[in-house]
């Protein structure tokens, strides 16, 4: 998390597009107006410091970078493997773009489900309803009865 948003550094993401980061940041440089600042953005030194050398010589594990890191957040990921050239990225971009239909599906038929919610609730609401009605009408028959005048006639003991 940096600047309150998931991101991902250029570094591992060149490794998972299975190229250099170097060659990696050439080829975001070169579509800048494909990554806006939503997309990705630089890190500033401050940010950077763990990655940075220590007094001219690198740091094992702790990034080895002579320069500033780009991060790319969930939209620029997705921007990338439009951008990169690697058959690792036309893969993920047809991942991505299989993702994406998949999601709008599910989308659909979860609207589909939920409308069939609604009528259902409002079909039960009408059972509901009748069942009130249903139970008042049965009330007030047991009530008439209850109120029925004493057997006419005589009474033997």
């Amino acid at each position: 998390m940096i600047r309150g948003k998931k991101v991902m550094l250029d570094s591992d993401l060149a490794e998972l597009y299975q190229i250099e980061t170097k060659t990696f940041n050439r080829s975001v440089l070169r579509n800048t107006k494909r990554f806006p600042s939503d997309f990705m953005f630089k890190l500033a030194p401050s940010e950077a410091t763990a990655l940075r050398y220590q007094i001219g010589t690198s740091n094992t594990g702790r990034g080895g970078r002579r320069y500033g890191s780009y991060v790319f957040t969930e939209l620029g990921v997705a921007m990338l493997s439009s951008v990169l050239r690697s058959d690792r990225a036309v893969q993920m971009n047809i991942y991505i773009m299989r993702a994406f239909v998949k999601l709008r599906e599910l989308l659909v038929t979860h609207k589909d489900l939920a409308d069939k919610i609604v009528a259902l609730e409002k079909e039960q609401k009408e059972q509901g309803k009748d069942i009130t009605d249903i139970t008042i009408a049965l009330n007030k028959l047991l009530q008439e009865k209850r109120k029925l005048p004493s057997v006419i006639g005589f009474r033997v003991e």
